[in-house]
């Protein structure tokens, strides 16, 4: 009885699951499924692949397994998400991921003053936390479009500071900046170029 369910939903999921849920080894599945399995109807395929196709016309080829499985199953069709997969390669189709536009992090026209460059490229640091640097990007995260603020310790090259927001604003550098001087305590005279510049 085992092997014959098994056999039934060969397909929907994969063949070790089954083996294990069923306490059953794969040479003994396989030679029941030799002796007993029904070649698949032909028409039955070639309806599958050319639903799967449609699907993926309709969803604007942004359907996974899971999905697809699901809407195929709706339809009347016996898959699970192991063997839409399948289909899905055999019929050519893959999903298009939607490209994410990446935020602005430059404005190079504006009106504000220029900070001055005060370390004039002079990158070789004789003690630590006499220099820090700064950066923003942005990360594409679960929540959207992120943010990040982090500021590099140029002695160690280590990360001393950061912080994350949903826009670039003086609140991002600041955090940043109040992280870093919490962790590393540095000199006045170096906090005092840092907040200025953050302004």
């Amino acid at each position: 009885m085992k092997y014959a369910f098994m056999a039934q939903h060969y397909g929907t999921w994969p063949v070790a699951v089954l083996c294990e849920v069923f306490d059953v080894s794969r040479s003994g599945f396989s030679a029941y499924w030799q002796r007993h399995a029904v070649p698949p109807i032909e028409h039955d395929e070639v309806a599958l692949l050319a639903r799967v196709k449609a699907i993926h016309a309709e969803t604007r080829q942004r359907d996974g397994s899971r999905r697809m499985a699901k809407q195929l199953q709706a339809d009347g069709f016996t898959v699970g998400r192991y063997k839409a997969r399948r289909v899905r390669h055999q019929a050519g189709v893959a999903v298009r991921r939607p490209r994410q536009r990446h935020p602005m992090t430059t404005a190079s026209r504006h009106r504000h003053a220029v900070a001055p460059d005060l370390l004039a490229r002079q990158f070789d640091v004789a003690q630590p936390d006499q220099v820090w640097a700064g950066d923003i990007t942005y990360l594409w995260t679960a929540a959207g479009w992120l943010s990040l603020a982090v500021l590099l310790e140029v002695y160690s090259r280590k990360g001393v500071g950061w912080a994350m927001r949903p826009h670039i604003d003086a609140a991002l550098v600041q955090d940043a900046l109040r992280m870093a001087r919490g962790r590393r305590q540095p000199a006045a005279g170096l906090l005092h170029h840092a907040e200025r510049g953050s302004q």
